[in-house]
Parts: C-alpha cells; sequence; structure tokens
C-alpha cells in the first residue's frame, strides 16, 4: 500500500527468548497504591483508581539517557508493574485474565511533570502534557508469563543515585490485576500488544539532570535509566 509519506516503526520491547513484543497503546492506572493516593491528596477508601493514557512512542528502552523535558522544573519518576497483553476483547471476566491474556510482566516508569499536572488539575484541564510526553514511559524487556508466573505480590522499588525513594509491595495494589484488565476492558476494547502500567508506591519526588534511576519489581530485569 502507498502512504502520503512512510509510516512510523512498530515500537517494539525485547521479550527474553520470544520474538519482539510490539506495544498498541499503553494504559496507566492512577492512585492505585493507598500510600502513594494519600501523598498526592486522594482519599483511598473513596476516590477509586482511574486510567490515563500514553502512546507507544513514549516508550524509552531500558539503560537509555532520557532528556530533561521542556516546560517543568519538577520531573517526577513513578516505579510500575508493567502488564503486557497478548489477547484483547471486551468485558473480559477478571478470573480468565491471568491465564489467557498476560504475555509477561516489565518494570516501567511513569515520568510525571509534576508541576505541569498540579496546574492542570487546579483549572480541571487534562494531564496530557503533564504524563504524555516524549519518552515519558521507560520500560525494561518483557519477562514472558511462562517465566515469571502470575505476579500478585512482590517488593517495588525506586532508588535515585544509589538511595531508597520508592518502596512497597505490588500486592498493595487497590485493583489488582485481573481486575484492572477487566475494568479497562468495560471502557475500552483491549487487543494484544497493550500496556498497562499498574500504578506507583508513595515516596515520589523530583530528579534533576545527571541522577541515575534504579527501578525494580522482584524477579524482572532492572530499569536503569540517566536524566540527560
Amino acid at each position: 500500500m502507498n502512504y502520503a509519506f512512510p509510516p512510523a516503526p512498530v515500537v517494539t520491547l525485547d521479550a527474553m527468548s520470544s520474538n519482539p513484543f510490539p506495544v498498541r497503546r499503553i494504559f496507566c492506572v492512577g492512585q492505585n497504591y493507598p500510600d502513594h493516593a494519600r501523598e498526592m491528596g486522594a482519599d483511598p477508601g473513596a476516590d477509586e483508581p482511574f486510567f490515563f493514557m500514553k502512546s507507544a512512542g513514549a516508550i524509552l528502552q531500558n539503560n537509555a539517557v532520557l532528556p530533561y523535558p521542556p516546560h517543568t522544573e519538577d520531573l517526577q519518576p513513578e516505579v510500575e508493574l508493567v502488564v503486557a497483553l497478548h489477547k484483547g476483547g471486551r468485558n473480559i471476566p477478571a478470573e480468565r485474565v491471568d491465564y489467557d491474556y498476560v504475555f509477561g510482566y516489565a518494570v516501567g516508569l511513569d515520568m510525571t511533570r509534576r508541576d505541569l499536572q498540579r496546574a492542570a488539575r487546579a483549572k480541571g484541564r487534562p494531564w496530557d502534557m503533564a504524563k504524555a510526553f516524549d519518552h515519558s514511559a521507560p520500560c525494561t524487556a518483557i519477562t514472558p508469563e511462562f517465566y515469571a508466573g502470575n505476579i500478585s505480590r512482590g517488593k517495588i522499588e525506586l532508588k535515585v543515585n544509589g538511595e531508597i525513594r520508592q518502596s512497597g509491595d505490588v500486592g498493595d495494589m487497590i485493583l489488582k490485576i485481573p481486575q484492572m484488565v477487566s475494568t479497562l476492558s468495560n471502557w475500552v476494547e483491549l487487543f494484544p500488544g497493550d500496556l498497562i502500567f499498574t500504578g506507583t508506591p508513595a515516596g515520589v519526588a523530583p530528579v534533576v539532570r545527571g541522577d541515575v534511576i534504579e527501578a525494580t519489581v522482584a524477579g524482572l530485569e532492572p530499569l536503569i535509566i540517566t536524566i540527560g
């Protein structure tokens, strides 16, 4: 087929011994850890987790340099467990998610221009420019589920220059993986290649140029990013 101009290449993530994983869309879950919800001024007992999106083009590969983005003085990383889907659908039953829909898991960072997010929230405006900017979704290679098993708990941690900033357990998530995939599939049709960044624990704080970020989830490849 002829196009008006050459289409962009497919964004992929390595997947161990499997073929590269083509990324279709990125969904993120907000305020999915009670301690982070509280530090952001929300009530985890009253305010339910919610979804927002980044484009596949926001992916930054592991061990890369992340250019410090423009229009912010408060760039903050959020460590997240990432779920990669190899099957989609609508109204997916939660009990089928782990065995039929999950291809594997990765470690990601939801990079956030926090000052822009606060300004948008104060004016009731969307968060897109605070969350979905270039290189705002660093991510490791995917560990297929047949290696990792069904991840329902395990240590999740973020270090900056070797010092711990965030530390928690993925078992503390309000929406567990089967529930979040099922809930999201009631809002939109999911497709193979979709990624879900599942939320972050408390401890978010700014990074500056030259900082080295190490994000980990127990049993998965560490994510190491330098702020350029």
